[in-house]
């Protein structure tokens, strides 16, 4: 059985490096073959909107749209209940593919068998 990787981004344009990090991980792993759930938690929450990642910057990285395409095609992404309802979006206001769920299902991710988690 496949090794799972959750991972948790709290960062966003805030603490770009972090956030880039995070992504970038994520991307990776998928490419690689790994079943990925990504959560964009706190200022990350904002990239669950269409186009928001376009607006993000950090030299010598690869650009974030990329990654998030990435993680919508091999993985899965999910937007914080509470983060959602903090910044008033809604399934309507989110790209497709995204998800939004809360702690329980992130928990039941995280400590699922054969699973690492990280949180950026």
């Amino acid at each position: 059985m496949a090794k799972k990787l959750v991972i948790k981004v709290t960062a966003g344009a805030d603490a770009p490096e972090r956030c880039s990090q995070a992504f970038t991980v994520a991307a990776v792993a998928v490419a690689s073959g790994v079943d990925v759930s990504l959560w964009l938690t706190g200022e990350s929450a904002w990239f669950a909107v269409p186009g928001r990642a376009a607006e993000f910057e950090l030299p010598h990285a690869a650009p974030l749209p990329d990654l998030l395409d990435s993680l919508l095609a091999g993985g899965r992404v999910t937007l914080c209940t509470q983060c959602a309802a903090r910044r008033e979006l809604t399934e309507k206001d989110v790209i497709e593919g995204v998800r939004i769920a809360g702690a329980q299902v992130f928990v039941q991710e995280a400590l699922a068998d054969d699973t690492q988690a990280l949180v950026y």
